[in-house]
């Protein structure tokens, strides 16, 4: 009986919310349902003289929101976006490897394997001799490689399976990168 109650005041609370929220609409459906709504209201009563100078009052206060300002705030952080550009730190990233890290690279490329980033690739190198030092079997570890592997943007399952991809990064780094 209390969930009834509680779920019946939640289901009230939300249905006055919603009837709430939809009469705040933007300030334009406010101003025009309110001359509208004051213009029938006062075609009636003659002597509602002292109604024209609310009417009168009411344009003031939305003349003075600045609504159009607000959306111009939102054109800065799409400018901010644009500014970072990507490809110049992978470039530099690929001239600062050590000659371990580049001979892996290499070999994985002659194996058909070409890592978007170099980073990519040696996350998974460290991945593999890690898991060579703790006695991780090639099975165990090739669920984590391939998932690595097939997230490279560069991948192409056209080319070649995951599994195929994950086993050549597994024998690759055992052979030069550990």
């Amino acid at each position: 009986m209390y969930r009834t109650r509680g779920t019946l005041l939640g289901v009230v609370a939300a249905v006055a919310a919603a009837g709430l929220l939809a009469g705040c609409g933007d300030e334009e459906s406010t101003a025009t349902s309110t001359p509208t709504l004051s213009t029938p209201a006062a075609a009636p009563s003659a002597s509602s003289a002292p109604a024209s100078p609310a009417e009168s009052q009411a344009p003031a206060p939305e003349g003075e929101a600045p609504a159009p300002e607000q959306p111009a705030e939102p054109e800065a952080p799409p400018v901010e976006p644009e500014r970072p550009a990507p490809v110049p730190p992978e470039a530099t990233e690929s001239g600062q490897l050590g000659e371990k890290e580049q001979t892996f690279v290499d070999e994985l490329g002659k194996q058909g394997v070409t890592p978007s980033s170099p980073d990519i690739a040696l996350s998974i190198g460290n991945y593999v001799c890690q898991g060579v030092a703790a006695g991780t079997s090639d099975a165990d570890m090739a669920t984590f490689v391939n998932a690595m592997a097939g997230s490279d943007p560069s991948f192409d399952p056209a080319k070649m399976p995951v599994e195929q991809a994950g086993q050549i990064y597994i024998n690759t780094a055992k052979a030069h990168y550990c």
